[in-house]
């Protein structure tokens, strides 16, 4: 096994054990109806929304494909497979980060819910940033930092916002909208085509997801059904990190000096 595989299912495992102890003890508090706009009906088992949790583990499963291809990347790869194994682990920490969420309607699942969140928009937006200006760790390092607590403290904010309600899902927003922003200016200069097909692919995904959430929202949907639009959501946003991490591992430092 390699070492990004034996990380991510470190953090896969560990996540998730904490996520199963947490709700049968009740450690992330009441049912406040966090998450209930979500269309699915709550029940009145352990689990409350069982489709729009159990979903989640399409992220855990795309985390440990990335971890897989992290282990295997060339010495030339732009991204080195210790950025590729930290980002494996955001990847699977969406899926107990959401789940935490879905299954408890509680306040602090909410919280590691956006948290998930804005750990991979972040880190879209702080990789993205700094293949633009060419700068080196440190300036990932400080601008992941900054882009998660602006995250956080627009979330913080209590008024609705228009389309997609919350604040902290229009922080989210913003940050995945300025990474195609500057993803889209690295690959101008770059220009290949492999990079470009997992790119899209990428976006098509989260374009395709983000349409389900906004009709899932307005109504388009059965509370009482397993099949419910959200839990779409989680899985197409799981193949859009994937195919992410594969426009990445496509990047080489021979075509970018």
């Amino acid at each position: 096994m390699t070492r990004p595989v034996a990380t991510a299912s470190a953090v896969a495992a560990g996540s998730v054990c904490l996520l199963v102890l947490a709700v049968g003890q009740g450690w992330l508090g009441p049912d406040v109806g966090r998450g209930a706009s979500f269309c699915e009906a709550a029940r009145g088992s352990l689990v409350r929304q069982p489709a729009n949790t159990f979903s989640n583990v399409g992220f855990v499963v795309a985390g440990l494909l990335v971890a897989r291809r992290a282990g295997r990347l060339p010495d030339d790869a732009v991204m080195s497979r210790t950025v590729a194994t930290f980002f494996a682990c955001v990847v699977v920490l969406l899926g107990p980060g959401s789940a935490a969420m879905h299954a408890t309607q509680s306040e602090w699942g909410g919280h590691l819910d956006m948290l998930s969140m804005y750990l991979v928009a972040g880190f879209a937006a702080a990789w993205a940033g700094v293949r633009w200006t060419r700068a080196g760790t440190t300036a990932l390092v400080t601008s992941y930092v900054a882009c998660v607590t602006a995250c956080e403290v627009a979330g913080r904010w209590p008024d609705p916002v228009p389309v997609v309600h919350h604040a902290g899902n229009l922080a989210f927003g913003v940050l995945l909208l300025t990474a195609v922003v500057l993803e889209t200016l690295v690959w101008r200069r770059v220009e290949t085509a492999i990079v470009f097909r997992h790119g899209v692919v990428a976006l098509a995904a989260v374009l395709v997801a983000f349409t389900i959430w906004l009709l899932s929202n307005a109504g388009w949907c059965d509370p009482r059904s397993l099949l419910q639009g959200h839990a779409a959501w989680h899985l197409l946003c799981a193949v859009s990190a994937y195919w992410l991490f594969r426009m990445y591992a496509s990047e080489r430092t021979s075509r970018q000096a």
